[in-house]
């Protein structure tokens, strides 16, 4: 009986993850839920959304290799250009903002709904951030 009782008080520690809710169309973070499931695509296990409550299947596997491959990115400071709103950069630049006092390599670019370009840069101190590109020509 008492260890029936100790089972039942016995919580799983809970596991988050950020990931994209395509609910929300942004970036939220998720609990995962249930159990692994082992699959022929890897490991999978649902995960719920905080902000909007829907589950997604998702790979842990696909994202432990992005985890590792995002803290493996070398940025190499020699070849960096300062950020300036006005300039256009390409996916894989190296950028100094002077205002975060960081380096960051440019990941990605995508359209704010307003139709702005922004720039999607992964930064040694400040992780992800998004940043205007083009504005004011």
């Amino acid at each position: 009986m008492a260890e029936a009782e100790a089972k039942k008080r016995r919580r799983r520690a809970r596991k988050y993850v950020t990931i994209y809710s395509p609910f929300l169309m942004k970036e939220t973070r998720h609990e995962l839920i249930g159990e692994v499931m082992e699959t022929e695509q890897g490991r999978m296990q649902w995960a719920r959304c905080t902000v909007s409550r829907h589950a997604q299947l998702v790979n842990l596997d696909a994202l432990e290799h992005e985890q590792q491959r995002i803290a493996t990115i070398k940025i190499e400071r020699e070849d960096s250009k300062d950020y300036d709103p006005r300039q256009e950069y390409a996916i894989g630049d190296v950028i100094y903002h002077r205002g975060l006092d960081d380096y960051g390599l440019v990941r990605s670019k995508e359209i704010a709904t307003n139709g702005m370009s922004l720039l999607v840069v992964l930064f040694e101190k400040n992780k992800e951030r998004r940043l205007v590109e083009r504005c004011g020509k």
